[in-house]
């Protein structure tokens, strides 16, 4: 065990991967406390952070065992995506939970969850999604991440887009058709969602 914990995060993701139990407990006790911290503040409230720490923790050990871990960014950050996703499915799943109105005599037009000023939770979900899409667009080839920026950033006809980029406005609809299928494979392969 002291000489798992001189080891680095990957070192140590790569020694459980092969089996080193122990190695997954050194990893553990060297991020439980800042993770835990940084789900708390997402969602103020200690059982709730608990659970989430555990499930993140959970997840974490199921994706190295499968091998689908990725060593590409630090094991801390990636970890902390895990914490975020699940604190924000928490917040989906008590959103639809309480959408439903508890009046039992008629439906009350005014009675709508859309029309309700956004929560903190609603807020946090956006800003992921903004994030996680910002993330996305820049792993699209060139040619696809600039007609999209142009038409959904720049707000830009398709005419505007075809004549900035010197193609037709048939090469402009096929690159935006291929950007947004591309955006919707890379979001079901990292487990994205990106919708509240």
């Amino acid at each position: 065990m002291q000489q798992l914990s001189k080891l680095t995060d990957e070192q140590l993701v790569a020694a459980y991967a092969k089996g080193q139990n122990e190695a997954f407990d050194v990893l553990m006790h060297r991020h439980k406390d800042r993770l835990f911290s940084f789900i708390y503040q997402l969602v103020k409230d200690r059982d709730l952070a608990d659970d989430i720490f555990q499930e993140t923790f959970v997840k974490a050990i199921i994706t190295i065992k499968q091998g689908r871990y990725n060593d590409l960014g630090k094991f801390s950050a990636w970890i902390g995506r895990i914490a975020r996703n699940l604190a924000i499915d928490s917040f989906r799943q008590d959103k639809a939970e309480n959408s439903l109105s508890s009046d039992n005599t008629e439906y009350d037009i005014l009675n709508r969850r859309d029309l309700a000023e956004n929560t903190i939770e609603d807020t946090l979900i956006d800003l992921q999604i903004e994030d996680d899409v910002r993330r996305l667009i820049e792993e699209l080839p060139e040619s696809q991440k600039e007609v999209l920026v142009m038409r959904y950033y720049k707000d830009l006809s398709f005419k505007e887009i075809a004549e900035s980029t010197g193609v037709s406005i048939n090469t402009a609809l096929g690159r935006m058709r291929y950007a947004i299928l591309n955006l919707r494979r890379m979001a079901k392969e990292k487990e994205i969602c990106l919708t509240r």
